[in-house]
């Protein structure tokens, strides 16, 4: 009897982890190698102005998930292909959403090295979490996540 595969995207790590490892070394570069790169009072409104949109955007799309009834987490079986709310835009708008929180903190700070970290960080969630989920999305949910696709840019 063959095994079925596992009903999850079976992604490298937690996103939020792959976020939070890239700026805690970004931020332990910053302390050994200290560079700003904006005027501070210019990086700290931008970057509170992301922190911001981050959470508009995360919690709108956080309330599309839970409205659905299906898990933001990745590891787990996805019940229902959710296209409302940020997901209309966006099919990752949480994704977008840390990205822009990850953005936000480094700007804050005004810290170069987690900012430079951050293309390395999105070459990592590109590869290892949303390549894999659009796959299992894919295989799960057929043409119907495949117009999805068609429809609805990837980012934004």
């Amino acid at each position: 009897m063959a095994e079925q595969p596992p009903d999850h995207a079976n992604v490298i790590a937690p996103p939020p982890l792959i976020y939070a490892a890239g700026l805690l070394f970004g931020f332990l570069i910053q302390c050994a190698y200290p560079m700003n790169f904006l005027p501070r009072k210019g990086s700290r409104a931008i970057g509170l102005l992301l922190v911001g949109v981050n959470f508009l955007i995360g919690f709108s799309a956080f309330k599309a998930m839970r409205r659905a009834q299906t898990s933001v987490r990745p590891d787990t079986p996805t019940t229902t292909l959710v296209t409302t709310g940020p997901f209309q835009y966006t099919r990752n708008p949480i994704y977008l959403s840390f990205t822009l929180f990850y953005a936000g903190i480094s700007l804050t700070a005004n810290t170069l090295w987690p900012f430079l970290l951050l293309p390395v960080v999105l070459m990592a969630m590109n590869w290892g979490v949303i390549a894999r989920e659009e796959h299992y999305l894919r295989q799960k949910f057929g043409q119907e996540y495949s117009q999805y696709m068609t429809r609805v840019r990837r980012w934004f």
